[in-house]
């Protein structure tokens, strides 16, 4: 039995004084939430997140991580440093990473790889652009960046999570319908098997575009998806919590 995963991005949006709020909100809510609650920050703010949600059952994470243990990388910050504060997960290849900073299937492999080596938990992101599913092209390119993953992993695929992420869907107000979600969400079960079946059955495959309180009872009934990824609604901790209730 897979435990649900609600893990909220936050992305580039936060302060000090408002995070404060937000995760009051969250922590007065987790104990009706049957699901397993996650939030992942900007890095300026983990050392406020873990002091506060030390003692909880909330866990949180990054937004991305560097692809090298240390050295003369400028900018970048490195997993272990994530480990020092608390980390438990690291969000890698984001389709705005994959966008804005041409982030490509071989760096975010090694990101992975580098997580699990570490002690953290990678949410790998993988998922098409609009063109590309109007062209019919979505289990190929979900394939593509998947199986670069898959094959840097090797006997430890069972580690990580996988968040599917129609780019189209995010920040457009747009959604998929549970129904195709599911089946991309089979598809990368099956794509999992394929490489490493014992692993397939338990590794969680959250979906990660638009969520929101009014359409996640449908798209987490459906048996393939096991969680979300939030964005927006994930700054707002009745919303965020709506969701988890819902898994």
């Amino acid at each position: 039995m897979r435990t649900p995963l609600i893990a909220g991005n936050w992305k580039m949006n936060a302060s000090l004084a408002s995070n404060g709020a937000l995760l009051a909100g969250v922590i007065g809510g987790a104990a009706s939430v049957r699901a397993e609650l996650a939030v992942c920050v900007p890095s300026p703010y983990l050392a406020q997140v873990q002091a506060v949600l030390g003692d909880t059952s909330v866990r949180w994470g990054a937004q991305d991580m560097s692809a090298h243990e240390q050295g003369a990388y400028t900018g970048e910050v490195s997993a272990r440093m994530l480990l020092e504060f608390g980390c438990s997960f690291a969000i890698v290849g984001h389709s705005e990473r994959r966008s804005y900073h041409a982030e490509n299937d071989l760096q975010v492999a090694q990101k992975a790889v580098l997580a699990i080596q570490t002690g953290l938990t990678p949410i790998v992101c993988v998922g098409e652009t609009l063109q590309q599913r109007e062209r019919g092209l979505t289990d190929e390119v979900v394939a593509s960046q998947l199986g670069v993953v898959l094959e840097a992993l090797g006997e430890h695929v069972g580690q990580m999570v996988v968040a599917y992420e129609p780019v189209w869907a995010i920040g457009t107000g747009k959604t998929a319908t549970p129904e195709m979600a599911q089946q991309v969400h089979a598809t990368i079960r099956r794509l999992i098997a394929e490489r490493h079946a014992a692993s397939a059955t338990h590794v969680r495959i959250l979906y990660g575009g638009s969520m929101k309180p009014d359409n996640a009872a449908e798209l987490l009934a459906m048996p393939d998806i096991d969680g979300g990824l939030i964005g927006g609604a994930s700054l707002n901790a009745p919303d965020f919590l709506a969701i988890a209730r819902a898994a």
